[in-house]
């Protein structure tokens, strides 16, 4: 065993393990085991299952950018602070209140790519056993878990419109698998560019679309969707079903997110209001930004919740007087 199927030895037993418990519910319910239809149910609900397991990553992944999104104004003013300067002190200095700014507020702006990156040995994973398919048929080869010899030999007999699930479009002479590996790619490219595109024009106020972060997105936007149509190519059949399932969970769920709870300040909130205003319903805002300095406790409740700020209790609290010193006051004696 080489040194990366040691390292995905967790993640292959998992996706092994979810892909047989499927199979055989679906031959119990009496689909064919060597039906590829069967095969495609089977990589779907391994989908579904790795995304609610990744379910908190991505409950945590909407938080920090909410704080992001609160914590936009600092982090312009720093930015504006070191502009125009090149010197690596001035750069490091910009870096290292930055960076104390995301902490403060419990943030970073990675955090968007965790559900991304949890994902990622999960792929890899099946990328190895899809790979592994006609190896595992004939025993030559194993995997952790539970995808025996006979499930091998049930999944490498299925097709899918004459096409089988472990062919890729450059390992294989079939027509039928290269077609249907073309229409995935894209399948796969026009889901990453729609969830890609209506996060930054529904869910992005204008303010967060003028810094580098969100200048790198516009460059994954069209980036992204290259980079799958040219390593696409390479993966199997199941694979690229696996990952444009995954695209299309993804997409439905932040169209979700984006309908529901907006981001502050941006298209998608103003929609909100109006939806709500419309039903008679009260309108909340959410606050972007605090002008006094937060306690720690503070902080973590505004950012994390980012609570809706009413047009009432606005003002300055007037200070309480001293009874003792009013008193004293009227009981001084003229003419001192």
């Amino acid at each position: 065993m080489g040194f990366l199927d040691t390292l995905l030895w967790p993640f292959t037993w998992l996706v092994s393990t979810i892909m047989a418990g499927f199979h055989w519910l679906l031959t119990e319910v009496g689909m064919q085991d060597t039906n590829g239809l069967t095969w495609i149910l089977v990589i779907i609900g391994l989908v579904v299952v790795l995304r609610l397991l990744l379910m908190p990553l991505f409950v945590r992944q909407i938080h920090s950018q909410r704080r992001m999104q609160l914590i936009q104004p600092e982090l312009m003013k720093i930015q504006q602070k070191y502009k125009g300067k090149k010197d690596d002190i001035s750069r490091q200095k910009m870096q290292e209140e930055s960076f104390a700014l995301y902490k403060k507020h419990g943030t970073n702006p990675f955090s968007s790519c965790l559900p991304i990156l949890a994902q990622m040995p999960f792929f890899f994973a099946l990328f190895r056993i899809l790979n592994s398919v006609p190896k595992i048929a004939d025993g030559t080869h194993t995997v952790p878990g539970f995808f025996t010899p006979e499930l091998a030999r049930a999944m490498d007999e299925s097709t899918v419109l004459g096409a089988q699930l472990s062919s890729s479009f450059l390992h294989s002479d079939d027509t039928s698998a290269k077609i249907l590996s073309v229409v995935l790619i894209i399948a796969m490219s026009v889901t990453t560019f729609t969830t890609q595109h209506q996060l930054m024009r529904k869910n992005m106020p204008a303010t967060a679309l003028d810094n580098p972060m969100a200048r790198q997105q516009k460059v994954l936007l069209y980036a992204l969707p290259l980079i799958f149509a040219v390593t696409g190519v390479n993966f199997p059949l199941g694979v690229l079903v696996y990952w444009t399932a995954s695209n299309l969970w993804t997409m439905c769920q932040q169209f979700y997110v984006i309908r529901r709870m907006p981001a502050p300040g941006s298209p998608a909130e103003k929609a909100l209001e109006a939806r709500r205003l419309a039903k008679g319903k009260p309108v909340t805002k959410m606050q972007l930004s605090t002008s006094e300095e937060p306690t720690d406790d503070a902080a973590d409740t505004t950012s994390a919740s980012a609570g809706p700020r009413t047009a009432q209790g606005g003002g300055q609290r007037q200070q309480p007087k001293s009874k003792k010193r009013k008193k004293s006051s009227a009981n001084r004696p003229k003419g001192r």
